[in-house]
């Protein structure tokens, strides 16, 4: 028997758009596209909106996760991509902040993929990824929660770790 269309349409968003489905690295590619989320949210010229942007991809990883989770199963399964889609704008918090704290404004999509900014954008990329596959703690022992909360917030933590490694940069750079 199906599952009803609201459901199925639950499982396509929580698998990336069906991203998630490739073979190979389906994290990775749902972070890439978490950072098209992170541009849509950039472009708009407002921190407000990149906040609630982030809290409204949380809210939703938990609970589309979570459905997608019983659909498929599977304790977090590896199509279900949305919480890596949620996590990588977070990665992006301390320095947008760095940002506004030092200009005053709202810095562009173009500052993050431009000159030599574009590099760091890769690096966060990057650390996030490493974050989220090598699971220190307690990023590891996040997974033992219940549904999509232990889906979502593993990499929600790798996030704050990645905060923590773009502040401690930019001090001492």
């Amino acid at each position: 028997m199906n599952p009803p269309v609201a459901a199925r349409i639950a499982l396509w968003v929580a698998q990336g758009f069906s991203v998630g489905r490739v073979p190979v690295a389906p994290g990775t590619f749902g972070s890439v596209l978490g950072l098209g989320w992170f541009a849509l949210l950039v472009a708009s010229g407002r921190f407000w909106i990149l906040l609630f942007g982030c809290a409204l991809g949380t809210a939703l990883s938990v609970w589309l996760c979570g459905i997608a989770e019983r659909m498929l199963g599977t304790k977090d399964p590896g199509s279900v991509v949305l919480d890596e889609i949620a996590a990588v704008p977070v990665c992006f918090l301390s320095w947008v902040g760095m940002v506004i704290w030092k200009t005053g404004a709202m810095p562009s999509l173009c500052y993050f993929i431009s000159g030599k900014n574009w590099l760091w954008t890769v690096g966060v990329f990057v650390v996030f990824r490493l974050f989220d596959v090598v699971k220190p703690w307690p990023v590891n022992k996040s997974q033992s929660l219940p549904g999509g909360w232990g889906i979502t917030i593993d990499d929600l933590i790798a996030a704050l770790y990645v905060n923590v490694i773009v502040v401690l940069v930019a001090l001492i750079g």
